[in-house]
């Protein structure tokens, strides 16, 4: 049953010995009997279609709740059905609805990669990675300095509106962000959009991400034209790309192998600098191929269960088909 709340009128509707009747009173001066308020029963021996609180009673809500507004709902009542003595209602007010922001409506998890200015370098080669559980990697390279790469990892926490992060590195250091669609905007120190020329250069853009082959295992079979049948002497060939951290992780039939990958505009894939286990196996030329293809590869041809590694519009260098989760 849902129920109506006014404050034009600050008449008040209840009912006594039987019949509706309409007092000036506040609710507090009421009887416990005939008294309505949130979260007390209200008695009643006749159903009636409306009444209102009076405005003492809302200036109390208004205060205990800071002016929040109070979501209407609509009270009815069938005169075949009427409350017996004893029953109550009780009465819930919705939450007040925040709207959307950036933390609660943009894919803001990924990686974000730019060139920031520097005042004694050609740049700040910046990348930072945000995670889903509040945490962040960040890696910068002053272009144009000898041991210039710096790598830290901490975590961040979103302002009271949603639309700004602060990073707090694990030495203490913080920089704020406000999280835009697909982009962070570098803040200064209080927390403001950096105004100017270089404005634009404060902006990192967002990794573009590929849902059709990312967060998902391939495993090969093809390489180089030649098909890949599995065998005992070797472990089974797979990519798998994360999407949240732009990591690929996979095996060369001996070794694992880890490392970063960007992917661009019409299907383009760059593979960084790629890391693997340093396992000897009987059979190594499997493996060597495979990690040399991913330094060739430029673009990548999807189906829903087919994925080709290519170098420009030649013949694919490599061949994967999906693998089903059991």
């Amino acid at each position: 049953m849902d129920i109506h709340f006014f404050v034009s009128n600050p008449r008040f509707f209840f009912i006594q010995d039987g019949r509706p009747k309409s007092e000036d009173r506040c609710i507090g001066q009421l009887s416990p009997r005939t008294r309505i308020q949130i979260g007390y029963p209200i008695y009643r021996h006749h159903c009636f279609h409306t009444f209102q609180t009076i405005s003492c009673f809302m200036k109390k809500l208004l205060v205990m709740f800071s002016a929040a507004i109070f979501m209407a709902t609509s009270f009815s009542c069938s005169s075949e059905k009427s409350l017996e003595h004893g029953d109550s209602v009780e009465i819930s007010l919705s939450s007040v609805a925040t709207g959307d922001n950036s933390q609660n409506s943009l894919d803001w998890k990924g990686v974000y990669k730019g060139v920031l200015p520097c005042a004694d370098c050609e740049g700040i080669e910046t990348t930072i990675n945000l995670k889903s559980g509040g945490t962040f990697k960040r890696i910068q390279t002053y272009l144009g300095k000898k041991d210039g790469l710096f790598a830290d990892e901490g975590t961040f926490q979103w302002d009271e509106k949603g639309s700004k992060i602060t990073l707090y590195g694990k030495q203490g250091e913080s920089q704020m962000y406000l999280v835009g669609e697909n982009a962070l905007f570098h803040l200064d120190k209080e927390g403001n959009r950096i105004s100017g020329d270089l404005a634009p250069n404060y902006i990192l853009p967002k990794n573009p991400t590929d849902p059709r082959i990312e967060d998902k295992k391939w495993i090969i079979t093809e390489l180089r034209g030649n098909q890949i049948q599995s065998k005992e002497s070797f472990k089974e060939v797979f990519l798998q790309f994360e999407m949240e951290t732009a990591t690929v992780s996979g095996n060369g039939s001996c070794n694992n192998i880890f490392g970063p990958y960007e992917l661009k505009e019409e299907n383009q894939i760059t593979f960084g600098n790629i890391a693997s286990t340093m396992m000897a196996c009987p059979e190594m030329e499997m493996e060597k191929t495979f990690l040399e293809i991913l330094r060739e590869a430029d673009n990548y041809s999807v189906t829903d269960s087919t994925l080709s590694l290519n170098k420009a519009k030649m013949a694919p260098l490599a061949r994967f088909s999906l693998k089903i989760s059991e």
